[in-house]
């Protein structure tokens, strides 16, 4: 598999392994070490994929992500982190990030982390040169299927990749109850995964926000108590 990798990390013998790995699989890797010019690089390349530490001189991982989404850069993005606390999965998470490993990992479950989330955004992006043409109309929420368009009353909602197909899923079978682990195993897994409720309850909370008018008083995304999330079919 092809693509162009960020990778940003301070220590030079992980970011030598990973850079190892992620070549011999065939991805262009460019690395910067330091938060300083982190949002630049990310900012101004054509990247497929941004692998980010989160412990980093000048930002941290978490302001580098806040930024970025805030820029629109919608492209997959990984922590890499030695903070195992969930307090800080859930924060990284709840900035944008799609995905987190915690050190030490493994050079092939990182690999295939790399590979899924990119095989992912690319049939999310492949969806604007298919036959998909749908556009879905919910009261004041309208969902371009074909241009991976959201907008409400008009206006075009950012969302980033992993929010996209989140939404794109529970789509999928309007008024079906699915559960964490149904979504997560859709939109997240590939087989080096267990289900994980956290990424999966960050990731509905800030497509409330996002798509809702009043996130604490859903209209769409629907939570079934004890069983998981609906989209509302009638919304």
């Amino acid at each position: 598999m092809d693509g162009r990798v960020l990778i940003i990390e301070d220590d030079d013998a992980i970011a030598s392994i990973i850079g190892t790995y992620l070549k011999k699989e065939g991805f262009q890797i460019e690395r910067v070490d330091n938060g300083s010019d982190a949002v630049t690089v990310a900012s101004t390349g054509e990247w497929d994929l941004i692998l980010l530490d989160v412990m980093l001189p000048g930002l941290d991982g978490f302001e580098i992500c806040m930024k970025l989404r805030t820029m629109r850069i919608d492209v997959p993005i990984i922590f890499l982190t030695a903070r195992g606390e969930e307090v800080d999965q859930v924060l990284g998470l709840g900035l944008g990030a799609d995905d987190y490993i915690t050190k030490p990992f493994s050079g092939l479950a990182l690999t295939a982390r790399v590979k899924a989330h990119l095989r992912r955004y690319r049939e999310l992006k492949g969806n604007q040169s298919n036959n998909e043409t749908d556009v879905l109309r919910f009261s004041d929420l309208e969902i371009d299927l074909g241009a991976c368009v959201v907008r409400r009353e008009e206006q075009e909602i950012t969302l980033s990749a992993k929010e996209y197909e989140l939404l794109r899923f529970l789509l999928s079978r309007p008024g079906q109850v699915f559960t964490k682990e149904q979504i997560f195993s859709n939109v997240w897994s590939d087989g080096y995964y267990t289900t994980d409720d956290n990424t999966v309850m960050v990731h509905i909370r800030r497509l409330r926000e996002k798509i809702e008018i009043d996130p604490s008083k859903p209209r769409y995304i629907i939570t079934v108590r004890g069983l998981g999330y609906r989209f509302a079919k009638d919304a």
